[in-house]
Formats: C-alpha cells, structure tokens, sequence
C-alpha cells in the first residue's frame, strides 16, 4: 500500500495585530494607562484584538485585514485539520464606564436559523477591578420567560438579573443564551466566538434598538454560567477549558520556549494568540525580525510557526488563548 501524502504547509512566522477602537456608548474616551489612546469624539467601550476586520502589525502581511489572511493562509494558521477557514475567536479587551445593556447571545443553532454562521459563548477574565464591581449573570431562581417580557416593558428587569462580584484574576463563563450585563468596575478580557451577535433586551431607556422577540426567544433560564475556578497544573494555570476555546496564565521566568507554551495534550502545533495582561515581552526565533509585545498587546502564532522563544522584558502576566473545535462548529 502506498503511503497517505504528507500536504506541505507554508510556514508563517508570529505577527503583532493591531488594536482597532470600538466606539461605545458606555465607554471612556481616555483609555489611558491601558491604551495612549484618546477619542476626540465617541467614547470608547471594546478594544477589538482580532476581529476580522483587524489589521496585521508586523511582518510581510502587515497592513491585512486579518480576516483576509484567514481565508488566504488558514492552513498555515490554523493546520490542515482545522474545521472551518474563518477565523475562530474574537477577542476584545471591554472598558465600561456605564452599564451595557441586558443582553443574550443566541446558540448555534438559533444564529443558523437567522442566516448567521455561529452563535456567541464567551467568558471574561477580569484585567482589574474597582472596589464593588460587578457583572449581572443569569435570572434568579424562580423567574420565568413571561415574568421577564413584563420587566422588559415595566423597566425592571434589573431586579430579577443574578448579580456576581468581580475582582481581578477572576474567569467567568458565559455560555450562549445566558441573560448577562456588564456593569462599570471590571476591565475585561473577552474571548468569545467569532461573531458579533447580540440581542438586546433592556437598554436602560438609552435610544437604541432592542431585540426582544430573539432574545427571549434565545434565552434558557438555567446555563453553566458563572465564575470558574482555576486549574493549576505544573507549568500554567488554566482559566478555562471549555467548547471553542481554551484560556491560560503561563508564567515566563526569564524565557521560554514555544515548544514549553504548548500543552500536553496538544499533540500538534495549532493556531494560538499571546496577550500581555501586564508588562512585555520579545518573541524571537530564526527566520523572522523580534516582535515587542507591549501590554496589552496580541500576537498570533500561527500553526506552522518556526520554533521561537518569548523573553519575559518587565512584570509579563503572559495569557495564552487557543480555539477548541466541537463537532458542531461552523
């Protein structure tokens, strides 16, 4: 019998992404210290690390959208195995300086039934907190669908939201068709699907659209949302494990190897992001210019990534960010 023929992958070298602004109307206009940016207008609510209309930092594809790169090179980013083209994770960093609306993500199979490709899970690590902060997450015990439509008219469906504490370091799951809110206090990393789906159901009486139809339509009263608790293994700690992604805090101690990045259960290279939640970093290795990773910057390391070494510049809090691939992914 003849061998199966091995399919040759281009090799692609790690690259910095751009940060794009994302105008909200929660949000602030100085993201200082986080960002040296500020709005001359619109407040800024998300800080978009790889949404597909982002733009690639560093070496021969800067100036891409990612999104374009995904659909060009996704073998090399993601490996031959990987389900889908498209890009599978988008990621933000969420600043609110006033409530976001109470909202719902529909599943798989409802954002299908709509014409979109993917429903919306998400979870948030918490980046830092005020004293007393706060997100709303799922309805408390005993209340219904019809007793939700009522609040939403009445405008007091706040009372019936679950509201959880945050505080910095904390990981919580937000399973799509979860009723949650974020209130001011935490800033957030958000890794979600890719897919920008939301309903709104409650809105604060701010003059924007609402989705009530879909979203009760979308909601279940009981999901697994909620905090989750850290898994320390011997050399990470893992924040989340779950259906379409993976979250983990990976101490760098002067440097590390990115054949050390990699768990062990992932028996072959796949696409993975590197997110400075404090400090910096240097990423180099053979074949390519050394990437500064400044906080709260991101860096895609593709599948077919040379060999390369991150170097720990100052106080790096390094999270590391992979896509896991259910069966029912688009």
């Amino acid at each position: 019998m003849s061998p199966v023929p091995q399919i040759s992958v281009p090799p692609l070298a790690p690259f910095l992404i751009e940060p794009r602004f994302d105008p909200r109307v929660w949000g602030f206009c100085d993201l200082r210290p986080w960002y040296d940016h500020v709005a001359a207008d619109q407040p800024i609510g998300e800080v978009w690390l790889t949404g597909d209309d982002s733009l690639v930092g560093t070496g021969p594809h800067a100036g891409q959208r990612l999104g374009n790169l995904f659909r060009e090179a996704h073998a090399s980013l993601l490996g031959p195995a990987a389900p889908s083209a498209a890009s599978p994770l988008l990621i933000k960093v969420l600043f609110a300086r006033e409530k976001l609306s109470v909202q719902v993500h529909p599943d798989d199979q409802m954002a299908q039934k709509y014409g979109e490709l993917r429903g919306k899970t998400e979870c948030w690590y918490c980046l830092a907190a005020e004293p007393h902060a706060a997100v709303a997450l799922g309805l408390k015990a005993g209340v219904d669908l019809k007793q939700v439509e009522e609040e939403i008219h009445e405008g007091t469906l706040e009372g019936s939201l679950n509201v959880v504490p945050v505080a910095a370091g904390d990981m919580i799951f937000v399973d799509a068709g979860t009723v949650h809110a974020i209130w001011p206090g935490p800033i957030l990393l958000e890794t979600q699907q890719n897919s920008d789906t939301t309903y709104r159901m409650f809105d604060y009486g701010r003059p924007r659209e609402l989705h009530v139809e879909k979203s009760l339509e979308a909601t279940r009263l009981a999901t697994r949302a909620g905090k989750i608790a850290p898994k320390q293994l011997a050399d990470r700690t893992v924040l989340i494990d779950v259906e379409y992604f993976r979250v983990e805090r990976i101490a760098v101690s002067g440097d590390r190897s990115s054949a050390s990045l990699r768990g062990a259960s992932e028996a072959t290279p796949g696409l993975a992001y590197l997110f400075a939640a404090t400090g910096s970093a240097r990423i180099s290795g053979a074949g390519f210019a050394p990437l500064h990773l400044p906080a709260r910057g991101i860096a895609a390391i593709p599948a077919s990534s040379p060999e390369f070494t991150v170097e720990d510049l100052g106080s790096l809090e390094l999270i590391r960010i992979t896509p896991n691939w259910p069966a029912q992914s688009a």
